[in-house]
């Protein structure tokens, strides 16, 4: 008869250990003769709980879109004034993005692969709420609060901004000169640094 709890401890080491993993050396880098190695089994076990390191990176993803995309969805969806949705999302992308920098890359490889089925999973049955987003724009606009803006693009300033920096790490801490260490400080500082330029841009 099969341990059922020894089965979800396995399960449950070999997540937290590819996750370590694919934090260090990045969804192309990561092995899974290494992950094998951090949960403490031999490959042909890991092998028996996942077949490969993407169906691992799934698992793991799935997990992450549980908790990671409610929060934005809530950001996107709640009452706060539109200065304060950009405040929080970019904190909240920021933070997340800083415990698993290689999301990112993966997002994109995903959704350029299958969009429709990749937003499926990310989001069930559900839309993404820009469309309350975007109204809370044009509502701004009318008061006067901000200049006319394309909410569109607007997103997408949001959004490259935020993603950049993760995408490009590797390359800008080489033309730049800079560590890991201080890398990380300038994303904690961008926490601040890409609301207040989003703002001073948009705002009367």
């Amino acid at each position: 008869m099969v341990n059922k709890s020894k089965d979800r401890s396995t399960e449950e080491r070999i997540l937290a250990a590819a996750e370590k993993i694919f934090l260090k050396e990045g969804m192309a880098g990561a092995r899974m003769q290494d992950i094998a190695d951090e949960a403490g089994i031999n490959k042909a076990m890991l092998h028996y709980y996942f077949r490969s390191k993407d169906k691992l990176f799934e698992k793991i993803f799935s997990g992450l879109s549980r908790s990671f995309f409610p929060k934005l969805i809530l950001i996107f969806e709640s009452d706060e004034g539109l200065f304060t949705k950009i405040q929080m999302f970019v904190t909240e992308y920021i933070n997340q993005m800083k415990q698993t920098p290689y999301l990112p890359i993966f997002v994109l490889n995903e959704v350029n692969r299958q969009p429709e089925i990749f937003i499926k999973k990310m989001m069930g049955n559900r839309r993404p709420p820009v469309n309350k987003f975007f109204m809370s724009i044009e509502a701004e606009v009318k008061k006067g609060i901000i200049k006319p803006v394309n909410p569109a693009q607007l997103l997408l300033n949001i959004l490259s901004l935020c993603i950049f920096p993760f995408v490009a790490r590797p390359m800008f801490e080489i033309v730049a000169g800079i560590d890991k260490k201080m890398f990380d400080t300038i994303l904690e500082q961008r926490k601040k640094e890409v609301p207040k330029f989003i703002i001073d841009a948009i705002k009367k």
